[in-house]
């Protein structure tokens, strides 16, 4: 893993808690005639009770301030990737992305959204009932972190989201990505991985719907600090912070490890060839030359140990790398 750290040509990114900080803010709720703003905010926050995406969250609070107390669903299911379907009073109520809820109202349809926002659509009872619309904002760090990777060689990337086109190319142009693949599924991502020549490829993400695609790339790093387990068994390292700045950190760690163990070999490799010219003229007793060939094994393990040194910074224990041994930077 450390050598295909250390020749990474590609690195692809999930967008939603990885580039963007992960927690949305509620920037406007469009009802369709027929609901009222607050009705359509906490029929989406209760279903919303029932899911684990990261917008959930953002919505219950945003219900809360205005509020709103949230109903108990009668039955409620969260379908992967896609949204959630709750019985609430009697209603049906489909939320999630456009083509989920579209499946389940055919009237549905798209909602303008600016620069930085995403929308959650809803249905009820079978039919359109408006939309909500978020902003993430992108994370402080994330646009010095594609200048470390690209100056550490990684020259290619790539975003993979599930939201929508419009959101994901609007992040890509903020932060000079190259290619983008937007409304995705699991399997897309990593269909999408493996299609990739500029190999050896790293993907980085923090969701539990990130961990196929992070076990199919060369290298996975998982932004583990927000308890993403499912991910975090899946990838190859593992970063403890909440921040992608670590990522450039971990090829960096790679390329430094690779280095140094080849320095290592090769001083081994050139003292002992020294020794043994010498001792073939004589001038090395047999006895010495077993001690000295010691010596030689520890200089190249003490070289080698370089490796470990100026790992720790002012954030102790940022990211771990998985391997015989996790190491910690």
């Amino acid at each position: 893993m450390l050598e295909q750290l250390a020749r990474a040509r590609t690195a692809v990114f999930d967008k939603t808690g990885t580039l963007t900080r992960g927690t949305p803010e509620l920037v406007a709720v469009r009802a369709e005639p027929g609901f009222g703003e607050d009705e359509l905010l906490g029929l989406v926050a209760s279903a919303e009770q029932y899911s684990s995406h990261v917008l959930a969250a953002s919505v219950i609070d945003a219900a809360a301030r205005r509020g709103i107390r949230l109903e108990e669903a009668a039955e409620a299911r969260e379908v992967a990737t896609n949204g959630v379907v709750a019985e609430l009073a009697g209603r049906s109520v489909v939320v999630g992305k456009f083509a989920y809820v579209a499946e389940h109202a055919p009237d549905a349809r798209r909602t303008a959204i600016g620069a930085g926002e995403l929308a959650i659509y809803v249905a009820v009872d079978g039919a359109f009932a408006g939309a909500l619309l978020a902003r993430d904002g992108l994370r402080p760090e994330a646009a010095g972190t594609l200048e470390r990777l690209h100056s550490l060689g990684v020259r290619h990337t790539m975003i993979l989201t599930g939201d929508a086109q419009e959101t994901a190319d609007h992040v890509a142009a903020e932060l000079g990505v190259e290619r983008v693949r937007a409304e995705c599924l699991p399997a897309d991502k990593v269909r999408e991985v493996r299609a990739i020549t500029e190999r050896p490829v790293i993907m980085v993400g923090d969701g539990v719907n990130d961990a196929p695609v992070l076990a199919a790339a060369d290298v996975g790093i998982a932004m583990g600090a927000r308890g993403a387990t499912a991910a975090s068994e899946s990838a190859g390292a593992v970063i403890l912070v909440d921040d992608v700045s670590r990522t450039a950190k971990v090829v960096e760690i790679g390329r430094d490890t690779v280095r140094i163990a080849l320095q290592s070999i090769w001083l081994g490799i050139a003292v002992s060839v020294g020794l043994m010219v010498v001792a073939a003229f004589g001038h090395i007793p047999a006895t010495v030359g077993a001690l000295l060939q010691e010596v030689v094994d520890l200089l190249a393990i003490l070289a080698a140990l370089r490796a470990i040194g100026g790992r720790r910074d002012s954030r102790a224990d940022a990211a771990a790398i998985r391997g015989r041994a996790p190491a910690r930077v």
